[in-house]
């Protein structure tokens, strides 16, 4: 059995644990937990802040409006959606689409580092602060730092404005659209 297999079986049974999972609240409110999406061989990871409504209906993350974004974004730097593998710090919506809590991003906190290991991804894409805070603690704001390089082992982390942010917002569709151009280069 290849390497490839027996990973892509360990992130299926990790799917289907997330799917099951009552370890917090949000189980209660959730119509389907959001375990992520892509191949376990991808070499770029994104990873998100939390399912929204489009995403606890369908089970997939990015479906909505900021999920047409991030396919465009990855498109304009030659990027395939179906190569990268997509996921959330939660796993479940929470009510109201508010931020995750402490309590919430520490029980999806394990689920986000299996993934992660299984993946093993090049570069992950840290979509929003809450990505950024979860994946690098300790670092400056995502208005800081958003589009710079931060090396962690063999590890490249890009932190960029969440594309549900630069929906709302004009000036920051202007920098998520540069910033990824500088991704683009990061890949090269």
């Amino acid at each position: 059995m290849s390497l490839g297999l027996v990973d892509a079986e360990a992130l299926a049974a990790l799917h289907d644990r997330i799917n099951i999972c009552t370890s917090c609240r949000l189980h209660e409110t959730r119509t389907r937990a959001v375990p992520g999406d892509g191949p376990v061989t991808a070499r770029i990871m994104a990873v998100g802040e939390a399912p929204g409504e489009n995403e606890d209906r369908t089970g997939r993350p990015f479906v909505g409006a900021a999920g047409q974004l991030l396919t465009r974004l990855l498109q304009s730097i030659g990027l395939d959606r179906q190569d990268i593998y997509i996921c959330n710090v939660l796993k479940c919506r929470p009510p109201g689409n508010r931020d995750p809590e402490p309590d919430e991003v520490s029980s999806c906190a394990h689920f986000l580092d299996e993934q992660v290991a299984l993946i093993r991804p090049d570069v992950i894409l840290l979509l929003g602060r809450h990505a950024v805070g979860r994946l690098l603690p300790g670092m400056p704001g995502i208005s800081r730092i958003h589009g710079q390089r931060v090396r962690r082992g063999d590890r490249l982390y890009v932190p960029l404005f969440h594309p549900a942010a630069a929906l709302h917002n004009a000036s920051l569709l202007r920098t998520l659209e540069e910033d990824m151009q500088r991704v683009r280069g990061y890949l090269d």
